[in-house]
């Protein structure tokens, strides 16, 4: 085996900054999924124990896998592309109207997707490359979640949570 070559001027600093956004852009990404979850947890909680939707994942437990796949893909294709406009109208500054296309997609991907996927799971994870799949992105989340915890951007994220959710509980007493 040969050595590698040395790097060139600059290369580490380029590395080091992508890296760096790449923490920021997760730490602000977790940061508002712990503060938003205890806003939507309730929600999904209140949603799961509604008789119909047990009827509903009851049915979806029964059906081929193959359906249960269609099934699931249809709320996802709709809520995913949501998303971006969402964000699209966010950054062209229509921030109420995107955030409100946002907080609807999440809460329709979190609730159906969701749903649906822990009703068809064990069927669906009969399909080798879905299996394979959801175990690599499970590894993968992992592994950015220990490589982002271990980071100085992490730890300044948690803090601001923190003193978020001590603001918010003395603005309520």
């Amino acid at each position: 085996m040969t050595a590698a070559p040395p790097p060139k001027p600059g290369q580490f600093g380029l590395r080091r900054a992508v890296l760096l956004v790449v923490q920021g852009v997760l730490s602000v990404l977790i940061l508002l999924d712990e503060l938003v979850r205890p806003l939507y947890r309730p929600i999904a909680d209140w949603v799961a124990q509604r008789r119909f939707v047990a009827q509903a994942e009851a049915a979806i437990a029964r059906m081929p896998r193959l359906a249960i796949l269609l099934t699931l893909a249809v709320p996802f294709a709709v809520a995913e592309p949501l998303k971006l406009i969402g964000l699209l109208l966010v950054a062209d500054g229509k921030i109420v109207s995107g955030a409100v296309i946002l907080i609807f997609a999440y809460l329709a991907s979190f609730l159906i997707v969701e749903r649906i996927y822990h009703a068809g799971r064990d069927k669906l994870l009969t399909y080798r490359w879905l299996a394979w799949t959801m175990g690599n992105v499970v590894a993968l989340r992992e592994t950015l979640l220990a490589w982002l915890r271990a980071s100085a951007v992490y730890a300044a994220a948690m803090q601001a949570r923190d003193a978020v959710r001590r603001w918010w509980r003395e603005s309520r007493a």
